[in-house]
């Protein structure tokens, strides 16, 4: 594969979220605030979870991992969008967008796989409690995360690869506040067509092989949950597990929303908002919802502040 850049353009324009100057500042803090609660969600349970070896556990590993992709996808995503709200002309560089291009694929499938992952995770510990310590070994949670960045890295130079073979002549506005594949394929003065290719077979992979593993992995959990005779118990294992179906749903929904879809169905504007949701507001509820109602994660929390306030 010939990936050498033989684009002319050396720069793209970025449309931003919105064209309406009006609301731009409003917008610009709402996501600063976002982008605050997100860092300081993320980075504060990498460092509990760190901090803490009673929290060394293989859900608390995966949770760290978790905690560490949607600090640095997040990362990848809304500084850039701070500064389109407040610049009269958004520009990337050629490479600056490919390189964005590059992190963004990379993180958004490490996030699919790790989620199924962690399903996996919850179904053995639930379904299978005697074989949990055996089969969630340190060395097995290893290789699942290596799994998980070894696969995300193949899915985003494919895409990555790819785009980089096109020629992009004169057009050079992306209609997005990112470089986004979708985007970038309205640009190129060569065909597309390897591209959408390479687009439907690792992003129908990313989306359709999680969500089968998920949905398999929760049917056996809710069928050991309704042969749980405690009502307490069974209510507490119903809520953990909504949660993370709510998470797993926006995520893989307004993933699937986006891109697997005929062009004609969905305009890029539309495209935006469904974005907006798994790169910037995704990251953000991950903390929140699987880790701070954790009782564990509380007391964790409470002890270290309390050092902290002795010291």
């Amino acid at each position: 594969m010939d990936i050498g850049n033989s684009s002319l353009v050396a720069e793209f324009i970025l449309v931003g979220l919105t064209t309406y100057s009006e609301i731009q500042l409003p917008l610009f803090f709402l996501f600063l605030g976002i982008y605050i609660v997100t860092v300081a969600g993320n980075l504060g349970l990498v460092t509990l979870i760190g901090l803490n070896s009673h929290l060394h556990a293989p859900m608390y590993y995966f949770l760290f991992n978790l905690s560490f992709i949607d600090l640095c996808y997040s990362s990848v995503i809304t500084p850039k969008l701070l500064v389109n709200f407040v610049s009269k002309m958004n520009t990337i560089s050629y490479a600056g967008c490919m390189t964005q291009l590059f992190f963004y694929c990379f993180f958004v499938s490490a996030e699919c796989y790790l989620l199924t992952v962690m399903a996996f995770d919850r179904y053995v510990a639930i379904c299978k409690p005697l074989k949990y310590t055996v089969t969630m070994s340190p060395q097995v949670c290893s290789l699942l995360a290596v799994i998980v960045y070894v696969g995300a890295f193949v899915g985003a130079w494919a895409h990555t690869g790819c785009m980089l073979r096109l020629n992009f002549c004169d057009a050079n506005t992306i209609n997005h506040y990112m470089c986004d594949i979708l985007p970038l394929l309205e640009l190129p003065c060569t065909s597309t067509h390897i591209n959408e290719l390479v687009v439907l077979i690792v992003v129908g992979f990313d989306v359709s092989v999680p969500t089968l593993t998920i949905i398999v992995s929760y049917s056996f959990i809710l069928s050991s949950i309704l042969r749980i005779r405690s009502t307490e118990g069974r209510s507490k294992a119903f809520s953990t597990c909504s949660s993370h179906i709510i998470v797993i749903s926006i995520f893989f929904g307004s993933g699937a929303f986006m891109y697997l879809h005929p062009s004609s169905v969905l305009s890029m504007d539309q495209g935006k908002v469904s974005t907006v949701f798994y790169t910037i507001v995704v990251p953000m509820l991950n903390p929140l919802i699987y880790s701070f109602r954790n009782k564990e994660v509380k007391v964790a929390l409470k002890k270290n502040l309390s050092r902290i306030s002795f010291s």
